[in-house]
């Protein structure tokens, strides 16, 4: 673009501080606040966007800057505390009587101040003042010179003396007296294409913004407008979006439904019943003391379902019942089962599931998405809430290879066009298995869950046949580790802003 195309393009302050530079070139920021009588936001903002279009060459420096605080105005206005305290001692030396002048925390840092540097005396509810007490009241002190100059101006901590930034050290453990700012500097000065624009910068007011005035009286028709520069830079836009929990939570519930199935929930307080019993898991379980699990106070008891389906899961407990288990060979009690918990995992949402279904409902494909808790120590990889994805399908003839063929479908409409399978234990299902994908950025096998069909012990009890239950399932938070590089888990739930805009790009192949 010519040069005059460039000067017709700029704005108000721009052009105000171009002319400034022409009648004096490398100015500070602050000369330029009085060259033009322009406030410090508003030469900033100029000095940004002049530096962009490549107009000035600016010099920026970071700095810590003293500046006053509020007792420190008051202070290098009326003096300090203490040394008032010394002339009114030596009007009136009564204790009532300077306090009756001073303010409660004046007079208690002026009187441990002046005692400890033996300045006055204390003596009989009077204050006497000592010949060293009087030396310091003519005295001009490093402190009331170091407020003095700073009522004009700041002071850059680095260039200070020794012997000031020792006394600008003691003066900061006062209260409200100074405070070090960190303050960017800058100093701008004409680029070649600047000196060649400026011929062109004319000081008149060019209309900017089209205003209901200008069209309501007509002065739009003669008015001078700025024109625009459609190629100029403009500041990044992040526009609102969904926490990066929401959008792969939302995306899973979404990649279920669409393969046919059906959502299922569940209650969060659970009994111990649904939560371990039904699931074949021994009542003198280590994972179901205290250690792993958030028992409830009140009430400790909940109802417990039917009788006959109690007395189904006792009896493999006890025995194996018809299932061809020889169970665990204990008695198994009511009491124990009854007892409230906060679910650890899903699963007891699966174990309802099946419970109410019938022969003839059969094939069940559903799935679950919740919140589930572990009395766990929070820590970088373990969390005392978190998310449970989990799928289940019911019905004769189903089989592993039917369980792998869904598990490929899910994780490639999960965004893993490469999955693949090792053998894997867990408590509820035989034959087991551990699904990995291939991470896409990093090249990598990770884990994502776990997979197999529910044991006979399981499913007899709660669905009255002995049917085959495909069942899989994920930790939410330990997916999103994986997937977005987090290598703490506490970060999954991050509300800070930066964290998110970083994050929220890595969504978009989901």
């Amino acid at each position: 673009m010519k040069p005059e195309g460039i000067a017709e393009r700029l704005h108000e302050l721009e052009r105000k501080v171009l002319l400034a530079l022409k009648k004096k070139d490398k100015q500070l920021s602050t000369e330029l606040e009085e060259s033009t009588g322009l406030g410090e936001a508003s030469i900033n903002r100029a000095l940004l966007w002049l530096s962009s279009k490549k107009l000035i060459k600016l010099k920026e420096e970071v700095k810590e800057v003293v500046i006053l605080d509020k007792n420190g105005e008051e202070y290098a206005e009326k003096g300090f505390p203490e040394k008032r305290f010394l002339k009114i001692a030596l009007k009136n030396d009564s204790i009532q009587g300077i306090k009756a002048e001073l303010s409660k925390d004046e007079f208690n840092v002026s009187i441990g101040l002046l005692k400890s540097n033996g300045l006055v005396k204390l003596k009989e509810g009077r204050i006497i003042v000592t010949k060293k007490g009087l030396a310091y009241l003519k005295t001009g002190t490093l402190y009331e010179k170091i407020l003095k100059k700073l009522l004009k101006e700041p002071l850059g901590l680095s260039k200070l003396s020794n012997e000031l930034r020792e006394a600008v050290n003691e003066l900061s453990k006062r209260k409200d007296i100074i405070k070090i700012e960190v303050k960017t500097c800058r100093q701008a000065g004409l680029a070649k294409l600047g000196l060649s624009v400026l011929p062109y910068v004319k000081l008149e007011k060019l209309i900017g913004q089209l205003t209901p005035q200008l069209l309501g009286t007509g002065a739009y028709k003669t008015a001078e407008f700025r024109k625009y520069d459609l190629g100029a830079p403009t500041p990044r836009i992040f526009y609102g979006k969904k926490h990066i929990v929401t959008i792969i939570r939302d995306r899973i519930r979404k990649i279920f439904l669409d393969m046919g199935f059906k959502q299922v929930q569940g209650p969060l307080l659970e009994s111990s019943f649904w939560n371990f019993d039904s699931l074949f898991q021994p009542q003198d379980h280590p994972a179901r003391d205290m250690h792993d699990t958030f028992f409830i106070k009140e009430p400790m008891r909940g109802l417990l379902p039917n009788k006959k389906l109690v007395q189904r899961v006792k009896l493999v407990h006890e025995s194996g019942w018809t299932t061809g288990s020889k169970g665990w060979g204990y008695d198994w009690k009511e009491s124990v089962a009854s007892t409230n918990i906060l679910r650890t995992h899903t699963t007891a949402v699966s174990a309802r599931t099946l419970a109410q279904c019938k022969p003839k409902d059969l094939p069940v494909k559903v799935f679950s998405l919740g919140h589930v808790f572990r009395n766990e120590t929070l820590d970088y990889k373990h969390l005392f809430e978190f998310i449970q994805v989990e799928g289940i399908v019911a019905a004769p003839g189903v089989n592993f290879r039917n369980l792998l063929g869904i598990l490929k479908n899910f994780f490639n409409k999960l965004g893993f066009d490469e999955v693949r399978f090792r053998p894997g234990y867990f408590p509820y299902t035989e034959m087991s298995v551990e699904p990995e994908v291939l991470h896409p950025v990093k090249n990598e096998w990770m884990e994502l869950g776990g997979a197999g069909i529910l044991r006979p012990e399981v499913v007899k009890p709660l669905l009255g046949i002995d049917v085959p239950v495909l069942a899989w399932g994920l930790g939410l938070e330990r997916s999103i580790m994986d997937v977005f590089n987090i290598k703490d888990i506490r970060a999954v739930y991050s509300d800070d802003i930066n964290f998110l805009r970083e994050k929220s790009s890595y969504t978009k192949r989901f």
